[in-house]
C-alpha cells in the first residue's frame, strides 16, 4: 500500500516549491495511496502572484478548505504517513509551535506530532530572528523536521527551476518517497 501524504500551502513566499511538490507527487502515484491538499487565502493569493493565473487545483488529488475539519488527516486515526508545509510561512511555524489548531493546517501539524509522524516545514523566511529561531527549535524538539527552502547548488542548476526542484527533491527524500535526483559522490 502506498504512502499518505497530505501537502499544507501556506501564506509564505515560494510557491514554485508547492507546484513543484505537487508536480512530483504526480509522477510518483505508484508510491502513493493518497494525497490531499490544503491552502491558506495569503497561500492562493501569493501562488497568483507570483506563478501567474494557473490553477492551483489542476492536480489528480483531494482537496480540502482550510476550516474543514472533517478532512481525515485531522485525526490521527486516518494514519497519515506524513505532512509538508510548503512554503511554511513564519505565522505557521509559531502557531504549530505554540500548539494552536485554529485551522486544519495547525490542526493537521498538531495530530502528526501527537502521533509521531512526519511533520515537514518547509520554512521560507530571511534573515531569522530569535522568535524564528527558537519556534523551529520546538517544533524540533517535538518531533517536527525544519527544512529551509534552501537550493543546493552542487547539481549546477542552471534554471530557477532546477535550484527548487533541489529543495523538493530533499522533501521527499525526508517523506520516505524514492526518487531519481543528484546524489552527491554518485
Amino acid at each position: 500500500m502506498g504512502k499518505k501524504i497530505a501537502v499544507a500551502i501556506t501564506g509564505a513566499s515560494g510557491s514554485i516549491y508547492a507546484k513543484l511538490l505537487l508536480d512530483q507527487l504526480s509522477s510518483l502515484s505508484s508510491q502513493l495511496s493518497e494525497v490531499s491538499i490544503v491552502m491558506s487565502d495569503n497561500a492562493r493569493a501569493i501562488w497568483k502572484a507570483e506563478l501567474g493565473p494557473e490553477a492551483q487545483q489542476q492536480y489528480p488529488f483531494r482537496y480540502f478548505e482550510k476550516t474543514d475539519f472533517s478532512a481525515p488527516f485531522a485525526s490521527g486515526s486516518a494514519r497519515y504517513d506524513a505532512l509538508i508545509v510548503i512554503p511554511c510561512s513564519m505565522g505557521t511555524l509559531g502557531r504549530i509551535a505554540a500548539g494552536t489548531s485554529d485551522d486544519l493546517v495547525t490542526r493537521a501539524a498538531d495530530v502528526m506530532l501527537k502521533e509521531r509522524r512526519k511533520l515537514i516545514l518547509v520554512v521560507r523566511e530571511t534573515p531569522y530572528h530569535l522568535i524564528h529561531i527558537k519556534n523551529m527549535e520546538t517544533v524540533t524538539l517535538a518531533g517536527g523536521i525544519v527544512c529551509p527552502a534552501t537550493p543546493s547548488f552542487y547539481s549546477r542548476p542552471t534554471t530557477i527551476e532546477e535550484a527548487a526542484k533541489t529543495v523538493v527533491d530533499r522533501v521527499l527524500d525526508l517523506a520516505g518517497l524514492d526518487i531519481k535526483t543528484y546524489r552527491w559522490g554518485q
